[in-house]
């Protein structure tokens, strides 16, 4: 069987889902070789700013960088699938472009755990959290990778967004 499939369509997606599923793989690799230095972060920020911090703090602090690994490589994953099924869906150009290009910007996600991390040693927990840029991520991940569900979804079982016969 020869398969020659034209990507361009999916391509700007394609290429933030890859970068997500790169940064999963290489989170997985610095913590393989590297831990320490996550780990010491933390607990160097969290002794420099007591005031924001309790018991829990490092402990939780690590969770969210272990938590941006792990988003990011079964979000980005998944996703690679939910374009595939877009490049392959019977949708016209024009929504196989947008609804792959908002399901590679919901990859994105897991950068709010990131900048959770990388914020909460300094700032605090609760702060880090509700930071607007670590709000602003997920605002616009979780809604666009809603959008392009719901318009794969309407392709795909209502034939909206479909070339027409």
């Amino acid at each position: 069987m020869n398969l020659s499939v034209d990507l361009k369509v999916i391509k700007v997606g394609l290429l933030i889902t890859l970068l997500s599923l790169i940064f999963s793989i290489g989170m997985g690799i610095t913590f393989g070789a590297k831990e320490e230095v996550f780990k010491n972060y933390i607990s160097k920020n969290v002794a420099m700013y007591p005031e924001v911090h309790d018991k829990k703090s490092t402990a939780k602090i690590w969770r969210y960088a272990q938590r941006a690994h792990f988003h990011a490589g079964g979000i980005a994953s998944y996703s690679l699938a939910l374009l595939l099924i877009i490049l392959l869906s019977k949708m016209k150009d024009s929504y196989k472009r947008l609804s792959s290009t908002l399901i590679g910007i919901g990859t994105l996600y897991p950068f709010a755990w990131y900048s959770i991390y990388v914020m909460a040693p300094i700032i605090g927990r609760g702060a880090a959290k509700h930071h607007i840029l670590t709000e602003s991520i997920v605002y616009i991940s979780v809604g666009s990778v809603i959008i392009g569900t719901v318009i794969l979804f309407g392709s795909l079982f209502f034939n909206t967004f479909n070339e027409e016969k």
